[in-house]
């Protein structure tokens, strides 16, 4: 079994993955595939500016699944409003005539947004782990 790589900061070592999906408003099909890779090169862009990594993007016409390696700086839900943010701002610019039709406000996603921690070893081998310490006895 192959070991994940450890990241290191001045003091830390980590090993952060969070799935995110983001939702168009009204969940409008409006996500073609070269709005798909203008978000992707803007979520790189972004992440990597924070110093972190996207891994994998990919999702439908009303949705958006990433896969981002973090580091424990970064608020996982100051990331996500910020990439909301900047990126919808920089479609909405990129793509006004296309997403036009389907807004007529200054909007490109839905408030909500899942955000689920991800990698490293299942709950449950965690927890027998820690049972299996000696203890402070």
């Amino acid at each position: 079994m192959k070991k994940q790589a450890l990241n290191t900061l001045y003091h830390s070592v980590y090993n952060i993955h969070y799935y995110l999906v983001l939702v168009t408003k009204y969940r409008h099909r409006c996500i073609t595939p070269e709005v798909a890779a203008y978000l992707e090169s803007q979520y790189k862009r972004l992440l990597k500016s924070w110093d972190c990594e996207l891994l994998e993007c990919n999702g439908e016409p009303d949705h958006l699944h990433l896969l981002i390696s973090a580091n424990p700086k970064m608020q996982p839900s100051k990331m996500v409003n910020s990439l909301k943010t900047a990126t919808s701002r920089l479609v909405r610019k990129e793509f006004s005539e296309h997403l036009g039709e389907f807004y007529w406000k200054p909007v490109f996603y839905s408030r909500s947004y899942c955000l689920v921690s991800c990698g490293g070893a299942p709950l449950e081998i965690v927890k027998q782990y820690l049972a299996q310490q000696e203890g402070f006895d």
